[in-house]
């Protein structure tokens, strides 16, 4: 899973987060409620989490509380793989 989490965090700091953005983000820093992912990022990670591990995640499970952090993200995927 630690794989996992490294590749959902590299991708919300290079998609989310500007150069000059001083943030640090891990695992466990709030995303939406911190404004870092707003409902239209939610979008399109959503989108790269399905087509990464060949998911498909229910709109009614992507609520902002599982995808409010890494480790939430991680543990939704992990519900729907295999």
């Amino acid at each position: 899973m630690d794989e996992m989490k490294d590749a959902v965090l590299e991708y919300i700091v290079d998609e989310y987060l500007d150069e000059d953005d001083d943030d640090e983000v891990s695992f466990d820093s709030p995303l939406i409620s911190s404004g870092i992912v707003d409902s239209f990022s939610m979008v399109s990670l959503k989108r790269f989490l399905e087509n990464k591990y060949s998911i498909k995640l229910p709109d009614e499970e992507a609520t902002p509380e599982a995808f409010d952090t890494v480790n939430s993200i991680c543990i939704l995927v992990n519900k729907h793989l295999g």
